[in-house]
C-alpha cells in the first residue's frame, strides 16, 4: 500500500478525541477542560455522540484526574440543557440530592427532610439506587415510612404541593445520566456524573443541599455551585456520603451565598463516638418518629442535619439558634405520622 493510498483510506479522527487527548496526554501534557470543553464534552456524551469506549476511556481519565470546580460547572450545565431541566416547573425551597446510600446507619435523614417538610418547608429530594447490595438507598426506604416514590416530574410537583416533600429518581428526570451511573459495576469505579448529579437542582431551588464522602470534594462542590450562579448552597461530608450530619464528629460546612463563600464548622454533639449497629432495620425509622424507639444517636442526626439546612435556609442567624429550632421542631412533631404502609 503506498502513502497516498493510505491517507485516502485512514479514519478520520473522531470529534470526542480531543477531550481524551486533553485529559490523557501524560503527566506534562495533559491539562483540566476548560469550563466550555467540560459543557461541550459533556453535551456529545448526552446526545449519544461518543462510542462506548470513548466513554469508559473518558470517565475514568477524569476519575483519576478528579474533577475542577469549572469542569464540574460545565458538565452540569450541558446535562441541564440536555434533560431540559429549565422546562419543570414546581415551587421548592430546599433541593436535596441523595446518591451515596448508607451502610453503616440508616438514612436518619430522611426524617430531618421530612421534619422540615411538616414544618412548611418544601423539600425536593432526587437520587438513584445504586448496585451496592449492603446499601440502603432512598427510593427503597419511602415504603418504611407509609410514602412513596413519585412516578414523573408531574407526580412530584403535586407531591410537593400536597406534602411539602418529593422523592424522585434521576432515571425518571434524567435517564442517560442514570444510564452512565450503572455502569459502575462494569468500571468498578465512581465516575464524574455521581458528582455532578448532586448538583443537578431539577426545580431550580433557591437552596441546595449537598453531602459528599471525600472531604477533597466539598470545595469543588462549593466553588461548582457559585460559578453555577448557585444562591444558596451548602456542602458537608455527611455519613456514608449522604446529606446527614455525623453527631459524633465536627462537620464542617463549606456554603456558597449569592456568590460568597464562607466555611463553618459545626461541633460534635457528643463528647464520644457511638458503637454503630449490628444490624440495620428501617423499620426503626417510623418508630423513631413515632417515639416508640429511644436512640440518642439517631435523635442528634436527625435534629442536626435539619438543624443545617434551617441555618442555609435564613430560619436562624446562628448555629445554635439552628440547633434550637430544629430540636423544637422534632419536640413538636406529629408523631402519629409516617406508620409504615
Amino acid at each position: 500500500m503506498n502513502f497516498s493510498h493510505h491517507l485516502q483510506t485512514s479514519r478520520p479522527e473522531h470529534p470526542f478525541a480531543e477531550y481524551i487527548r486533553i485529559l490523557g496526554k501524560g503527566k506534562k501534557g495533559s491539562r483540566p477542560l476548560t469550563r466550555d470543553e467540560a459543557y461541550r464534552a459533556m453535551k456529545m456524551i448526552m446526545a449519544d455522540e461518543v462510542l462506548p469506549v470513548q466513554l469508559g476511556a473518558f470517565l475514568m481519565l477524569m476519575r483519576v484526574k478528579e474533577e475542577t470546580p469549572e469542569e464540574l460547572a460545565g458538565f452540569v450545565l450541558a446535562a441541564r440543557e440536555s434533560c431540559r431541566l429549565e422546562a419543570y416547573q414546581a415551587r421548592v425551597d430546599l433541593d436535596w440530592s441523595s446518591y451515596a446510600g448508607k451502610r453503616r446507619h440508616l438514612p436518619w435523614y430522611l426524617l430531618s427532610a421530612l421534619l422540615l417538610a411538616e414544618n412548611g418547608i418544601k423539600v425536593f429530594m432526587h437520587g438513584a439506587p445504586g448496585p451496592s447490595a449492603d446499601r440502603l438507598y432512598t427510593q427503597d426506604m419511602l415504603a418504611y415510612l407509609g410514602l412513596r416514590s413519585a412516578a414523573s416530574v408531574a407526580e412530584a410537583a403535586l407531591q410537593l404541593d400536597e406534602q411539602n416533600f418529593s422523592y424522585l429518581s434521576l432515571h425518571q428526570f434524567c435517564p442517560k445520566l442514570h444510564e452512565i451511573i450503572e455502569l459502575r459495576p462494569l468500571l468498578g469505579l465512581r465516575s464524574p456524573v455521581h458528582t455532578l448529579v448532586r448538583l443537578l437542582n431539577p426545580f431550580n431551588a433557591e437552596y441546595s443541599l449537598q453531602g459528599i464522602f471525600h472531604p477533597g470534594y466539598r470545595p469543588v462542590h462549593q466553588e461548582a455551585a457559585a460559578l453555577l450562579n448557585q444562591p444558596h448552597a451548602a456542602v458537608l461530608k455527611g455519613e456514608g456520603g449522604e446529606t446527614e450530619r455525623n453527631p459524633d464528629m465536627d462537620c464542617l460546612v463549606q456554603s456558597v451565598h449569592n456568590g460568597e463563600l464562607s466555611d463553618e464548622n459545626w461541633p460534635a454533639l457528643f463528647d464520644y463516638r457511638h458503637v454503630k449497629p449490628e444490624t440495620l432495620d428501617p423499620s426503626q425509622l417510623a418508630l423513631l418518629w413515632q417515639g416508640r424507639l429511644a436512640d440518642e444517636y439517631a435523635e442528634a442526626s436527625v435534629v442536626g442535619t435539619a438543624a443545617v439546612a434551617l441555618k442555609l435556609l435564613g430560619k436562624a442567624q446562628t448555629r445554635e439558634q439552628a440547633q434550637q429550632l430544629a430540636a423544637d421542631f422534632w419536640s413538636r412533631r406529629s408523631r402519629n405520622r409516617f406508620a409504615a404502609a
